[in-house]
C-alpha cells in the first residue's frame, strides 16, 4: 500500500519522476487535437493504429491497459508506480459546530472537511490565515476555540459576505480586503501564522509559498491547482533539483494534469463533445481552405454556438478568424470527420493522459522541495479520494529552524 512521502523522501521521487517524463517528453507534449499526425506514430505503429481505430465510447471506458499494443501497458504500469501517494493522516477535528456548512455546495464542503482533516503540526495553530479565501468557510471550519482567524480575498462582495457570517457566528475572524498579489500581502504574514490554500489557483499558491517562507509562517497546508495560471509562456522552476531538470514546460504542458472531466456532468460533458468535434471539423476545412497543414488557434465561444446549423458556425468562426472561404465545401462530409477525428483525438490522448499524475507530481514535488530548502519539514500526501477533486495534493509544511 502506498504512503504519503515524508521529507527525506522527496527528492528520490522527485528524479524518478523527471527522468520518467524526460525520457518520454515526446510521447506526451503533443496534442493530437493540434497535429493530425504525431511523430510518435511511426515509432509506434501497431499502437496508433489501435488507438484511432476506438470508438469515443472507448476513449470513455476504464479499459484495462494489458490489452494495448506496446509500450502502452509497461508506461501505464511505470507511470501508476511513479505517481502512487498515499492519504495524509486523519487527525480528527471537533464536529462542526453551528451550522457552519451553511449555503456551501456539498462537494465543496465535502473538500473542506477532508482538508480539515489532515492538517496535523506538532505545534499548536495560533492564528490561521486563508489565502484566496472567498467567504472564508475553510478558515471558519478551522477555527479553535483559543485561535485567531484572518481571510485575504479579492473579491470586495465574498469580503462583505464572510465578515457577515463570521459576525453571525461570534467567530474571532478578520476578513480583509487583499490582492494577495500586491507586496502589501506580506504584512499579514509571519511567524505566529498557519497559512491555508484550498485550491488557489497557479501564481497565486507559489506566490504564497515564496512569501510565507520569506516571512517565516510556522505552518503552511496548501493544495495547488491550476498550473498553467503562470505569468510569461515557460514554467519558473521553485527549487533547486527541477531549475537542474532538462524538462522545459510550457504553459500547454502545465495544463496537461488539468484535462479531467470526473467531476462534469453527463450535460456538461456533451456540450464540451459537441465544442471540440465542431472546432475539429473547422480546423480540417480551414486547412484546406489556407493550404497550410497548421492548427489554428480560435477563440472561447459562447455555448450558444452550438445551436447554429454546423454550417453557420463554420462561417462566423472563419470571418472571426479571417479565413476567407472558398468553393462549396461539403458541410455534412465536414461535421462526420469532426466527429470522427474527436474519436481519434480521444483515444490517441490516452497516451498523453498516462503522464497527468506524474507530471502534476513533479510539479507539487518542485514546491515540496523548495519549502524543504527555505527550512521546512514538508509531508506530501493526499487529503480525499480522487472523485471528490482530482487536484487532491495536500503540502503540508512544518518550519524547523
Amino acid at each position: 500500500m502506498s504512503t504519503y512521502l515524508h521529507s527525506h523522501q522527496l527528492h528520490d521521487r522527485f528524479q524518478a519522476l523527471d527522468q520518467f517524463l524526460t525520457e518520454h517528453q515526446s510521447l506526451w507534449k503533443p496534442r493530437p487535437f493540434t497535429v493530425l499526425r504525431l511523430d510518435w506514430e511511426t515509432e509506434y505503429p501497431e499502437l496508433a493504429a489501435h488507438l484511432r481505430q476506438c470508438t469515443l465510447a472507448d476513449a470513455e471506458a476504464d479499459i484495462d491497459p494489458q490489452g494495448l499494443p506496446a509500450p502502452f501497458p509497461q508506461l501505464a504500469a511505470e507511470a501508476r508506480q511513479l505517481s502512487a501517494l498515499g492519504e495524509l493522516p486523519d487527525n480528527g477535528l471537533p464536529a462542526a459546530g453551528q451550522r457552519l456548512n451553511v449555503a456551501v455546495p456539498g462537494r465543496k464542503w465535502q473538500q473542506i472537511e477532508a482538508f480539515s482533516r489532515r492538517l496535523g503540526f506538532r505545534e499548536q495553530t495560533r492564528h490561521w490565515l486563508d489565502w484566496c479565501s472567498g467567504k472564508g468557510h475553510l478558515g471558519r471550519r478551522l477555527l479553535q476555540p483559543g485561535q485567531q482567524l484572518t481571510c485575504l480575498e479579492y473579491n470586495p462582495e465574498l469580503v462583505a459576505a464572510g465578515q457577515s457570517l463570521s459576525d453571525h457566528h461570534h467567530l474571532p475572524a478578520t476578513h480583509v480586503h487583499q490582492d494577495v498579489m500586491a507586496a502589501s500581502s506580506t504584512l499579514h504574514l509571519n511567524h505566529e501564522k498557519s497559512v491555508v490554500a484550498l485550491h488557489a489557483c497557479g501564481e497565486l499558491h507559489v506566490h504564497l509559498l515564496r512569501q510565507a517562507s520569506q516571512q517565516g509562517c510556522r505552518h503552511l497546508a496548501v493544495a495547488p491547482c491550476c498550473y498553467n495560471r503562470i505569468p510569461g509562456e515557460h514554467y519558473q522552476p521553485l527549487s533547486t533539483a527541477a531549475q537542474n531538470s532538462p524538462l522545459q514546460l510550457s504553459m500547454i504542458d502545465l495544463g496537461l494534469p488539468l484535462n479531467e472531466a470526473v467531476t462534469a456532468s453527463t450535460r456538461v460533458r456533451h456540450q464540451r463533445d459537441c465544442s471540440m468535434a465542431r472546432r475539429l471539423g473547422f480546423d480540417l476545412l480551414q486547412r484546406e481552405q489556407r493550404q497550410c497543414d497548421q492548427y489554428l488557434p480560435t477563440p472561447s465561444l459562447p455555448i450558444a454556438w452550438l445551436d447554429k446549423p454546423f454550417e453557420q458556425y463554420c462561417r462566423e468562426l472563419a470571418e472571426l478568424r479571417e479565413v476567407e472561404l472558398r468553393g462549396n465545401p461539403d458541410w455534412a462530409a465536414l461535421e462526420a470527420a469532426g466527429w470522427q477525428r474527436l474519436a481519434e483525438v480521444r483515444n490517441l490522448e490516452r497516451l498523453r493522459n498516462l503522464f497527468r499524475r506524474p507530471l502534476e507530481l513533479w510539479l507539487v514535488l518542485d514546491r515540496a522541495l523548495f519549502l524543504e530548502e527555505q527550512g521546512y519539514s514538508v509531508r506530501l500526501g493526499t487529503f480525499c479520494d480522487y472523485p471528490l477533486t482530482p487536484r487532491n495534493l495536500l503540502l503540508l509544511a512544518e518550519r524547523c529552524r
